[in-house]
């Protein structure tokens, strides 16, 4: 079985209560210390690459994300997804191949830009050709920004959620991800969507358990830069203690 089966298959073995945990490394060091822990699967969070490369969000080049993610590849045996943003403008095949290039079995690709939502069956279109350009070789996670970026309302944004994830799903999309959405609207989200649902989960121990996220809907759990904002606050309170 090759990687990408391997992670396609953690997506279908999932029972309620179990979804897939996959922990956000930032750097080489911290995909090791998540997979000797035992974690399957590894997904890189574009915010905590570009802390780790001295970058705000969204302003990583393309060509040290792809650096950076090429190296948290080989430092695990691991499946490991990328996140890469919204495909910093490369055409479909192009972005594939890069993909391919770093030994990624996934990618995350975001619905907005410059803080504003594209056009769903746009989107939808531009998917459709990274699911051609990868044909089985890569699982797509299609993030959805509905909650972070258009409806204020939870129910109404979990409605549009529900119709750009359509599009997705038809488009080729093997995952959706509705970030951002509260836990109320999860069963809403589980029961209108098709196939699996990434939900943003919380490692400040004052949120929902993956367990708990799981009976709500999730299929699988990613953290966003939270692992590596976490760790960061832990050196800064080393630090402190070094400086007395």
């Amino acid at each position: 079985m090759t990687k990408v089966e391997a992670f396609r298959a953690l997506h279908r073995r999932q029972a309620p209560g179990d979804p897939l945990v996959l922990p956000g490394p930032w750097d080489a060091a911290s995909a090791r210390v998540f997979a000797e822990a035992g974690f399957p699967a590894l997904a890189t969070p574009s915010a905590g690459v570009a802390a780790a490369l001295g970058y705000e969000d969204g302003r990583t080049p393309a060509e040290e994300m792809f650096a950076a993610v090429a190296r948290i590849v080989r430092a695990v045996d691991v499946p490991v997804s990328a996140d890469v943003e919204g495909g910093y403008g490369l055409a479909p095949t192009e972005l594939v191949e890069r993909l391919l290039e770093t030994g990624a079995v996934g990618c995350n690709l975001e619905d907005s830009a410059d803080g504003v939502l594209k056009d769903p069956r746009e989107h939808a279109d531009w998917l459709a050709e990274v699911r051609h350009a990868a044909a089985d070789r890569l699982f797509v996670n299609a993030r959805i920004d509905t909650f972070v970026r258009g409806a204020a309302e939870p129910k109404q944004a979990a409605e549009r959620a529900i119709e750009r994830a359509a599009l997705y799903v038809a488009a080729g999309a093997d995952c959706v991800y509705p970030i951002g959405a509260p836990t109320d609207v999860l069963p809403l989200l589980r029961s209108g969507i098709q196939g699996p649902v990434n939900v943003h989960g919380t490692v400040t121990g004052d949120g929902p358990s993956p367990t708990e996220l799981g009976e709500l809907g999730a299929t699988r759990i990613t953290f966003g830069p939270g692992l590596q904002r976490r760790a960061a606050q832990a050196l800064r309170d080393i630090a402190a203690d070094l400086a007395k």
